[in-house]
C-alpha cells in the first residue's frame, strides 16, 4: 500500500485519474480491452471529472462495474448511484463504454447479486477506483466487514455513521430518508483488482485514513484490508492526511 499526499482536492483528483488512466491504457495495449470498477460519492467528484478528460483511452473497449447501490431507491432519485455515474462519468466520456454494469437495487437484491457476480467473475479487473468512508468502509462494507466471503456482491446493512455521512453530504433531506440496506461489492472482490486507486479528500476522513494505514488489519476498519494489496495507492489531500 502506497500513500500520496497532494496539495489540494483538484491536484488529488488529477493525479489519481492520471495514474488510473495509465493503467487502463496499459491493459488496452496488452489485452485489447480493459475492465474497471468505479466508485461514487463526494470524494470522487474531482477524480471522475479528470478521468473523463484523460486523452488516448479507447473507452469503447472498456467495461465498467460499479461498487454499490441502495436497495429500494429509484434510479431517478438524486442519491441514486446509477444516476450519479451516468451524470458524472458515463455521459461525459468521449466514446461510449463497451459496457457499464449498473447495480439495480429496485427489484430482487439477491438475484441482482448473483447476476453481477457471474458477470464480474469472468472479467479480470485492471483497476478499481474507490474511496474510504468516514467509518472506514470500502464500498458499502460497513464495520464489521465480511473479510471471508468470496461472493462478489452482497446485501449489506448500513450503520448509522454511514447513513449520517450520506445525509451530511447532502444526498438526502433527513436521516429517515437514507436507506438501511444496499448491494455492495465485497472486500475480497475489490482486492482481486490488479491495482486500486483510492481517492480520499477532506478532514472528516482523517481518522478513517489513520486507522486504515496505521492501525491493525481488522474488519472493524474495513479499508484496512488494503494493507494486503501490493498495488493499492491512497491519494490524500493535507486535511485527510492530518492525523498520520
Amino acid at each position: 500500500m502506497k500513500l500520496i499526499v497532494l496539495k489540494n482536492k483538484s491536484a488529488l483528483g488529477q493525479k489519481a485519474a492520471a495514474d488510473g488512466a495509465r493503467l487502463i491504457r496499459a491493459a488496452l495495449a496488452r489485452r485489447g480491452s480493459a475492465n474497471i470498477i468505479v466508485a461514487t460519492g463526494a470524494s470522487q467528484f474531482q477524480m471522475l471529472r479528470a478521468l473523463c478528460r484523460e486523452p488516448r483511452i479507447a473507452w469503447n473497449r472498456v467495461t465498467a462495474f460499479h461498487l454499490d447501490e441502495y436497495i429500494g431507491l429509484s434510479i431517478t432519485h438524486p442519491a441514486s448511484f446509477r444516476l450519479y455515474l451516468w451524470q458524472r462519468f458515463v455521459s461525459q466520456l468521449p466514446l461510449p463504454l463497451a459496457a457499464f454494469h449498473y447495480i439495480n437495487g429496485e427489484t430482487d437484491p439477491q438475484a441482482e447479486c448473483r447476476r453481477l457476480g457471474k458477470l464480474i467473475s469472468s472479467r479480470p479487473i485492471d483497476v478499481a477506483f474507490i474511496g474510504i468512508g468516514e467509518n472506514g468502509h470500502i464500498a458499502f462494507n460497513d464495520p464489521p466487514a465480511d473479510f471471508v466471503t468470496t461472493r462478489p456482491y452482497l446485501v449489506v446493512n448500513l450503520d448509522e455513521r454511514c447513513r449520517r455521512q450520506q445525509l451530511g453530504e447532502g444526498w438526502f433531506k433527513t436521516l429517515k430518508d437514507v436507506p438501511k440496506q444496499a448491494i455492495s461489492m465485497s472486500p475480497r472482490q475489490i482486492m482481486k483488482s490488479a491495482a486500486i486507486i483510492c481517492t480520499v479528500p477532506d478532514r472528516r476522513k482523517a481518522e478513517a485514513v489513520r486507522n486504515t494505514v496505521r492501525g491493525p488489519l481488522t474488519p472493524d476498519v474495513p479499508a484496512s484490508i488494503l494493507q494486503e494489496h501490493p498495488r493499492a495507492t491512497i491519494y490524500l489531500d493535507p486535511p485527510a492526511a492530518s492525523m498520520l
